[in-house]
């Protein structure tokens, strides 16, 4: 039998044991120590931004046994699952809904461990744990998003209602070379890459793969202005600091690949990824011009082809877009887990839930038709 564990409260990781808690977290760059510091102690995810961090954690003889990245959020912005409907219909029967408990990676729609612990048991003690939390603080609600598959066989058993979503990610066939891939592509997919990709070429455009150390400064400086000038582009202002990057480039340089696309030897764009395990992650881009076929070029066949070269097993190239499909990116489901204090909402977004899970399963069966790989 397990010793006794103790469930507590942190406002902040310092206290934390990076070690205890990166051996918890695994692999995946975005839940470890170092990624999410940056995140708090650079203002990105902050109070003043909205996200107060809140973290549940587990304790047992002293070392730490599991932990939520957890947050109380005063707003919906930054999480990619959109629950804006729900909090339109509390506000209209004069209930708050906000502020709620959101378990999650602050803009970072990428599934993975949200309920870090080394045991089904610690997981499932972790959900209840939430929910419990939930109760105590009197929030309207608790919502955690792109949940792995453990943790969502905890979830479930614990209570929570479940969401189905869609991303669209790339998967390694074993693939010897880019021409390799494309070539189990339909005519029609592989016909467009090559004629995208010819533009790209004309238009004098060459690109160079930077890992980890081979980033230097005014790589990573270029990068950022690439990527504030998109948003601004946009009409928003960037979610991330230029100080969130540099630190991120000083504390976890092995886990970005930059990709810079160049003309005439000057950088004009740029792609950073992050890399964990055997799984390269697209995040985040920028461009300074516009140039037919950059974007997809830039983000998904330049990932693609550094994932084949590097024999990774796969490439994920972050929310929506069924575009991607065209790339050889295919669908693929995604999670979230809520818990709904009210039980009068609970039974309504239990039946939208029911109604919305069918329709996603349609839209998914639709697209499986369109598959842009050879048929036989």
């Amino acid at each position: 039998m397990s010793p006794p564990a103790r469930l507590g409260i942190a406002s902040s990781l310092s206290p934390l044991d990076p070690r205890e808690w990166n051996a918890l977290a695994g692999a995946q760059p975005f839940v470890r120590h170092e990624f999410l510091s940056a995140l708090h102690d650079t203002g990105c995810a902050a109070p003043d931004t909205g996200w107060a961090p809140y973290y549940l954690v587990l304790h047992r003889e002293g070392r730490l046994a599991g932990a939520v990245p957890l947050y109380l959020k005063s707003h919906s912005r930054g999480e990619y699952v959109f629950d804006y409907a729900w909090a339109d219909a509390f506000e209209r029967h004069g209930l708050r809904y906000y502020p709620k408990l959101l378990a999650a990676v602050p803009f970072t729609p990428v599934s993975g461990p949200r309920l870090l612990a080394a045991t089904a048991a610690d997981r499932l003690e972790l959900a209840r744990g939430l929910i419990e939390l939930a109760r105590g603080l009197k929030v309207s609600s608790l919502h955690v998003l792109f949940p792995g598959d453990d943790d969502l066989d905890a979830l479930r058993q614990a209570g929570y209602l479940v969401r189905e979503g869609v991303q669209f990610h790339w998967r390694n066939a074993g693939y010897a070379s880019l021409d390799d891939f494309l070539a189990a592509l339909n005519h029609d997919k592989r016909k467009k890459i090559r004629q995208d990709r010819k533009k790209v070429l004309a238009a004098g455009i060459q690109y160079r793969w930077l890992h980890g150390a081979q980033i230097d400064d005014d790589a990573l400086a270029f990068f950022y202005r690439c990527y504030r000038h998109t948003y601004f582009a946009h009409g928003n202002p960037p979610y991330l600091s230029a100080a969130f990057f540099e630190r991120l480039h000083r504390e976890q340089p092995g886990a970005l690949v930059l990709i810079l696309a160049l003309r005439d030897g000057e950088p004009i764009a740029a792609a950073l990824n992050m890399q964990g395990g055997d799984t390269l992650y697209g995040r985040y881009w920028g461009a300074l011009d516009f140039v037919p076929g950059l974007h997809f070029e830039t983000c998904y066949l330049q990932s693609i082809d550094y994932c084949i070269q590097r024999g990774l097993a796969g490439f994920e190239g972050g929310a929506q877009g069924e575009h991607k499909m065209a790339r050889g990116l295919l669908p693929t489901p995604t999670w979230s887990a809520h818990w709904i204090a009210d039980a009068r909402f609970a039974a309504a977004i239990e039946d939208f839930l029911e109604q919305e899970t069918q329709a996603v399963g349609d839209y998914r069966d639709e697209l499986e038709v369109h598959t842009p790989f050879r048929r036989g």
